[in-house]
């Protein structure tokens, strides 16, 4: 999964991820694009931005709204939990990027219902500091059966349908978390029709 480009109302702020910095959420502004000269000068590394997109896409299993999440190995090879997303390709808009990254690594076509919020973190590597803003959107599922086959880049091990009630605690980064809290308060207001396909 230094301080932001723009801090947030505090109830935003959530803690660093391993390796990282804070990170905050913002559903209401999109993140600027210019770069803090703090965090060019800190070293010689060259600054590089990336922007990802994806999300939690819903589908009713006994009357009860459930989330497709994703299994990943980190860097020490633990197995994590944590929501389908990825780089923008092209031209898209990071709507169209969410939709095709959940497809691509859960087997669900989605469809946009809501903007869940924006995150916007640090990270530093062996040869660079990336700047990484992801989008976060809440969609319907349409279509599909969840699985990790599809998945172009190899790296979601497994893919599982989680109550959203229990989403929050099964993530592994704090910063997915707080975007599964949201989500969840929505969901109360979100209609979803059952969507034929096995659970796992």
């Amino acid at each position: 999964m230094s301080a932001p480009a723009e801090r947030p109302d505090r109830e935003h702020v959530v803690p660093a991820p391993p390796g990282g910095h804070a990170l905050h959420i913002n559903p209401r502004q999109t993140p600027p694009s210019s770069l803090p000269a703090a965090f060019a000068s800190t070293t010689g590394l060259p600054v590089v931005e990336e922007t990802s997109a994806g999300g939690i896409v819903l589908r009713t299993i006994d009357a009860m709204p459930h989330a497709a999440v994703i299994a990943r190995r980190n860097r020490a090879g633990r197995l994590e939990w944590c929501l389908p997303k990825g780089h923008l390709e092209g031209t898209e808009t990071p709507p169209e990027a969410a939709v095709r990254e959940i497809a691509e690594e859960t087997g669900i076509t989605g469809a946009i219902l809501d903007r869940l919020g924006v995150i916007d973190y640090w990270f530093t590597g062996s040869d660079r500091r990336v700047h990484k803003v992801v989008f976060h959107f809440l969609l319907h599922a349409i279509d599909g059966e969840i699985t990790v086959e599809n998945d172009p880049d190899a790296e979601a091990e497994d893919a599982a349908w989680i109550p959203m009630p229990e989403l929050p605690d099964r993530l592994s980064y704090p910063n997915e978390r707080r975007i599964a809290v949201i989500a969840r308060s929505r969901t109360l207001t979100v209609h979803t029709d059952p969507m034929p396909g096995k659970r796992r």
